[in-house]
Order: C-alpha cells, then sequence, then structure tokens
C-alpha cells in the first residue's frame, strides 16, 4: 500500500479531510490555481480525504511552463504521497484533460472520474482551432501589459461569484497565470483524448455549465466514448462551473462518488 502522508497540506498541494476517508484528488484549470477547489474541499471535508495540487505554470509551480509529463508526475506523486494509491480524480477545463491522461495511464489508481468542461476533443478541426486559440493567447499575454489586463479582470471575475470572502481572498492572493493558457493550448493540441476515454473503465461523470456551450457541443460525444458515462448540466453556470455553483457542483460529486465507489475499497 503506497505512503499516505498527514501533514495537512504541503508546498503546492493543499490537503483536508480524514487520513482514512476516500480521497478524492482536483485538478485546477489553466490560469487559476488549486485554491479554485476551495469551496469543494471545505464542503467534503468532514466525509472524504481531499488532494489539489497546483499544476505547472501555476501558483507554487509558477517558475515553470505548463507541459503535460510534469503534470502527470505530479499527480503520480499525489496519489503516492496523499492516497492510498486509488482516488476519485475531478478535473476542471485544463484539469479535465490531465485528469483523462492520468486515466488513461493509469486505470487501477482512479476509482471514478468527474470531468468539467473538457468535452471538445483537440483533434481535427478542433486541433487547429486549439493551436490557434493557444498562439492567440501566447501573443497577446506576452507583454506584461496584457498579462497584467487578463489578471484584472480574473480577479474581477472572482470577486462577482458568491464565494465567502475568505476563500475569494484565497483564489486572488494565490494569482492568476494568463500565459498558461497559451501554453496549455500548444500541449493539448493534437492529443485524442477523447480514444483515451474510452479505454477508461470506470464510471465517468461529466459535470457541465448550462452556458459552456463549445463544451456542451461535444459532451454527449464524450460520454458515449465512455465505457461508463453519465452528463448532468449546472443550470444558470459556465465554464468553470465549480465556482459559478459551487454548492451545487460539490453535491453532484459527492452523489456520485458515494453512488459509485464502493465503501471500504
Amino acid at each position: 500500500m503506497a505512503r499516505r502522508d498527514d501533514r495537512g497540506s504541503a508546498e503546492g498541494i493543499d490537503v483536508t479531510g480524514p487520513s482514512d476517508a476516500q480521497s478524492i484528488v482536483f485538478v485546477h484549470g489553466a490560469i487559476l490555481t488549486r485554491k479554485m477547489w476551495l469551496p469543494q474541499q471545505r464542503a467534503l471535508a468532514d466525509d472524504f480525504h481531499t488532494a489539489a495540487p497546483d499544476l505547472p505554470g501555476h501558483g507554487a509551480r509558477a517558475d515553470e511552463p505548463f507541459r503535460m509529463e510534469p503534470a502527470i508526475d505530479i499527480l503520480e506523486d499525489v496519489f503516492e504521497s496523499q492516497t492510498d494509491g486509488n482516488a476519485v480524480l475531478v478535473g476542471l477545463s485544463l484539469g479535465g484533460f490531465v485528469a483523462t491522461e492520468y486515466a488513461y495511464r493509469h486505470p487501477d489508481a482512479v476509482d471514478a472520474l468527474v470531468l468539467s468542461g473538457s468535452s471538445a476533443n483537440p483533434v481535427g478541426k478542433l486541433e487547429i482551432g486549439t493551436r490557434l486559440v493557444g498562439g492567440l493567447a501566447r501573443l497577446l499575454t506576452r507583454p506584461d501589459t496584457g498579462a497584467r489586463g487578463v489578471e484584472v479582470l480574473a480577479g474581477r471575475w472572482v470577486r462577482n461569484r458568491e464565494l465567502s470572502p475568505d476563500i475569494e481572498r484565497e483564489i486572488i492572493e494565490a494569482g492568476f497565470y494568463p500565459k498558461q493558457f497559451g501554453e496549455a493550448g500548444r500541449e493539448i493540441s493534437g492529443a485524442d483524448f477523447r480514444a483515451k476515454l474510452s479505454t477508461y473503465p470506470g464510471p465517468t461523470l461529466f459535470i457541465n455549465g448550462e452556458t459552456d456551450r463549445i463544451m456542451r457541443r461535444s459532451e454527449q460525444a464524450h460520454a458515449a466514448a465512455a465505457r461508463n458515462g453519465r452528463v448532468e448540466v449546472l443550470a444558470g453556470a459556465g465554464h468553470i462551473c465549480n465556482l459559478h455553483r459551487p454548492e451545487t457542483y460539490t453535491d453532484r460529486v459527492r452523489r456520485f462518488v458515494r453512488r459509485t465507489v464502493r465503501p471500504g475499497r
């Protein structure tokens, strides 16, 4: 059995909940950090052991660009040091693609999979679009003024959510990393995540915001590729649906885990 670290929180990772409870690992999206999962981690802390790491290029790992291989290395370390070797894996946006890649490589370690805002498969025409958007993002954020403009808008977006003041403060103080959006686009474009997802044998829940039109356009095809997939839509929510409707998102994750993961596994 792999070692579990009971220190609580280490550099670049937030850990909550009883060490002997079912583990849930959260993977954040581009631009934001692990702090985007604070509403879920706090709400689930009584019943679950949760861990949320920073991906390369974000938060405590801001000094390195986003790359998929180091991201997978981070999750491998989290599974080894913070769980008993297995966990439910939850990813949003870029985090959803990273989670899919991890489940593809380590299917036996993933008890169940929750994917949000990551149903668009970046191959074919979408590969071209992903490369173009990523290139434009890199161009616009190359000057510091462009990056700072995105950071200001991101901070304003967080303040307009219905979050507790302390969670709002922690998300904003952790910073925003818009340059990594372009790096992420370059990394994921051309990868057939739908084919990778089709090899994962466990249950998969797709939670998308109602107004996340790009991802919603592909959600049924993505769910059909999963061996055991289910789609749920959060009304009135957009792409970052866990912060648009934090309580509802948390409830959907809680119910899914209780329904699909065998107690005492």
